[in-house]
């Protein structure tokens, strides 16, 4: 079936967090917000997809609404390779990495999404997965500037909630005791997001070393410095990375060099459900543990967990530490006791209820659709 038009629109949802707002790439940051896709096809059938953006919506949309979308308009729905590799050369001059592969991950997200309706199945049961149980999720703390107490009580509360495993986005030793003491039978990691060029991601590293963590993510900058990041195996924490890594090949040189223990590829970032695939694929041939990068809210949500429960023996899912104040793909997107329900529905395994998109889209969506003869 061709695709008949492409919509996209933003969805900005408020949020509450335990702490004051962050800033985010220097933008205050207090609403989320979901770039939604809506993909058409010519025998009426509805695909619904993703793409990354956060402080970047304006220029992934821009992206999206005037290159990405008017490629793949005319074009069949199923054959899902061929568009991957027909869209991602023909913008491969305007980066590998970006708006540009973002907004086609979101396409493709939503082109899964159809190929799941019209056969009747789920996603997880076209990836070759079986029926699935609840997946595990982590509590993703964002950011308190350094306030030990809002870590300290965050921590506490997420754990209350049920979750067994807490991540900080912190930059300090005393962050992480103050959590592993709020919570000492929980597991912790520390998300950095790139702070330190190698030697002092060294010495902070040494200084970590017997703390216990389960994972030290992203801990050098800038973030393609694989032989950087390998330097740091010698202390023993686990490290973890790939939410910036450009596609199969950025995380084999990553793989190649040693530098991970864990891959973080994310589905809305990395050109869709096929290039997560070939990355989870990859990271069971280098015995490198993947556990997706996933802080977002809307179908990537629901694609990553489709993929972690057909695809990855230990699946543990991102969960960003918030409160939305409503979203349309509740209640999917939303763990209970600290594990996260997969839909059985064909496709995704759900639609975005219209009620809620009516009331929390900022504009009307943008349109792109087959040219008139």
């Amino acid at each position: 079936m061709l695709i008949t038009a492409v919509e996209s629109s933003v969805v900005s949802l408020p949020f509450s967090m335990g702490g004051p707002h962050p800033g985010s790439a220097g933008q205050p940051w207090d609403r989320l917000e979901i770039l939604l896709i809506r993909v058409e096809t010519e025998d009426g059938l509805v695909g619904w997809g993703e793409a990354f953006g956060h402080a970047a919506t304006a220029a992934t949309k821009a992206a999206l609404d005037s290159i990405v979308a008017p490629l793949v308009v005319g074009r069949d729905a199923g054959d899902i390779e061929a568009l991957t590799r027909r869209v991602l050369h023909g913008v491969h001059l305007l980066g590998r990495n970006g708006p540009f592969v973002y907004a086609f991950s979101g396409i493709e997200i939503a082109l899964w999404d159809l190929l799941g309706k019209r056969t009747g199945q789920p996603l997880h049961r076209l990836l070759g997965g079986g029926v699935p149980g609840p997946l595990d999720a982590y509590a993703s703390l964002l950011s308190y500037g350094g306030d030990l107490g809002l870590v300290a009580r965050n921590t506490a509360e997420a754990r209350a909630q049920g979750y067994r495993h807490v991540k900080l986005h912190e930059l300090t030793r005393d962050a992480v005791l103050a959590a592993q003491a709020a919570a000492p039978d929980a597991a912790v990691m520390l998300d950095v997001n790139c702070a330190w060029t190698p030697p002092v991601a060294r010495g902070m590293a040494a200084g970590l070393a017997q703390d216990g963590l389960l994972w030290l993510e992203e801990p050098v900058w800038p973030p393609e410095d694989a032989a950087g990041l390998a330097s740091l195996r010698r202390y023993g924490i686990p490290l973890s990375a790939g939410e910036n890594t450009a596609g199969l090949f950025g995380f084999r040189a990553l793989m190649e060099a040693g530098a991970i223990d864990i891959a973080q590829p994310s589905v809305t970032k990395i050109g869709g459900i096929g290039e997560m695939r070939r990355v989870i694929t990859l990271g069971q041939a280098h015995g490198v543990e993947v556990v997706p990068h996933s802080p977002y809210f809307g179908p990537g949500f629901i694609a990553t967990l489709h993929l972690a429960a057909a695809l990855i023996e230990r699946p543990l899912i991102e969960v960003l530490w918030l409160e939305m104040e409503a979203n349309p793909f509740d209640p999917w997107v939303r763990a209970r006791d600290g594990k996260l329900a997969v839909p059985a529905g064909p496709g995704l395994g759900c639609d975005p209820d219209p009620g809620i998109l009516a009331r929390y889209t900022r504009a009307p969506p943008t349109r792109t659709g087959a040219a008139k003869t």
